[in-house]
């Protein structure tokens, strides 16, 4: 076979990663295609992947912009298929469902957002997609009929202990992983699905640091530029170790939906400040049913220092490895059900394979 992945966050390179490995070692070819996000690109290349930008010039700005991003990545991504024929177009973005549709390609869109969270991602992509794959705690509103459920999350594709083992010799090269230390993430919530939803501000993060000085090191990871009292903070990891520093960290806190989530796989307390709080049912599954994590919107700032208080001053850690090891029960390795989800789909060849 030869696959076609569209990569638009880096956390979609860990998603896919281990399949891509799978999937070549089994001699079928994979394309990859990305747009330019944060670190996506060293990623990749740190991997040894091939891989074409789509979108080397970045991101427009505003609605006019995402529609005019829209035609491009479009057109690109139709002009590569038409040169490489790729017999299935498998990613998160919206842009394969509709190429696939134009170009009789099959095209599965493979998201853990609820669709009433990314409501412009649903609607161009759900209705044109051959076929949708999500958590099974997601819900796809109108598209639930079209969505192969199952029992896991993005980060069980790359986090799963099968598929990775946290090590303390890669986290020695920033700190020393045995002593405390506290990770705080800042994401720039600048994606048109961000539109009215606000996380931690500088001055948030000057009370948290002031909390957590003498309690361990503060390290933090952040998208945006922070200002200078709260810069200095900033620790450049290598995006390929930052998971290993994330497993041996006592508690990170921040506003990215990502980095939560793979704070919970790994059995590490997080604690996610935005509005994005009790509209994503992964997350809700993590903090409510798994207790691995605390989310807070932003008006309630109060409650959301009272839980850091609590869980710095107590020892937590073994408890959410019990919690960590109840969640594994009952999920799945991700990279292994996408590997047999595409190499055992009977999907007709598209018009443009031999």
């Amino acid at each position: 076979m030869k696959i076609l992945f569209h990569l638009g966050h880096p956390a979609h390179f860990h998603l896919f990663k281990n399949v891509i490995k799978q999937l070549e070692s089994n001699g079928d070819q994979c394309l990859i295609l990305i747009k330019e996000k944060d670190v996506l690109r060293h990623l990749l290349e740190g991997s040894g992947f091939k891989y074409e930008n789509i979108l080397p010039e970045g991101k427009s700005n505003g609605w006019l912009g995402l529609f005019s991003d829209l035609v491009k990545r479009g057109s690109r991504i139709i002009k590569y298929c038409r040169i490489h024929k790729p017999d299935l177009l498998i990613g998160t973005s919206p842009d394969i469902s509709y190429v696939g549709k134009f170009l009789g390609i099959p095209a599965v869109n493979v998201q853990e957002d609820d669709a009433d969270a990314v409501p412009l991602h649903a609607w161009i992509a759900y209705p044109w997609a051959t076929d949708i794959i999500s958590p099974d705690c997601c819900n796809n509103s109108r598209w639930n009929n079209k969505t192969t459920f199952y029992a896991g999350y993005h980060e069980l594709s790359y986090l799963h202990p099968e598929n990775f083992l946290p090590k303390k010799e890669i986290v020695s090269k920033y700190l020393n992983p045995n002593d405390p230390y506290f990770v705080l993430r800042f994401v720039s919530l600048n994606a048109h699905h961000d539109d009215g939803v606000n996380g931690l501000s500088d001055e948030m993060a000057e009370q948290l640091i002031e909390m957590l000085e003498g309690k361990g090191k503060i390290i933090i990871t952040s998208e945006r530029k922070l200002k200078p009292s709260v810069e200095k903070y900033r620790l450049n990891v290598d995006p390929q170790d930052i998971h290993h520093v994330l497993a041996f960290s006592k508690l990170v806190i921040g506003d990215s939906q990502t980095m939560s989530a793979e704070s919970g796989v790994l059995g590490v307390p997080f604690i996610r400040f935005n509005d994005f709080v009790g509209k994503l049912g992964y997350l809700e599954e993590l903090e409510n049913k798994y207790k691995l994590g605390f989310g807070f919107t932003t008006d309630k700032a109060k409650e959301m220092i009272q839980k850091v208080v609590e869980l710095v001053e107590s020892d937590v850690s073994k408890e959410f490895l019990i919690r960590r090891d109840q969640l594994l029960k009952e999920k799945i390795n991700v990279a292994d059900f996408l590997y047999t989800y595409i190499t055992t789909k009977k999907y007709l060849k598209n018009k443009y394979a031999d």
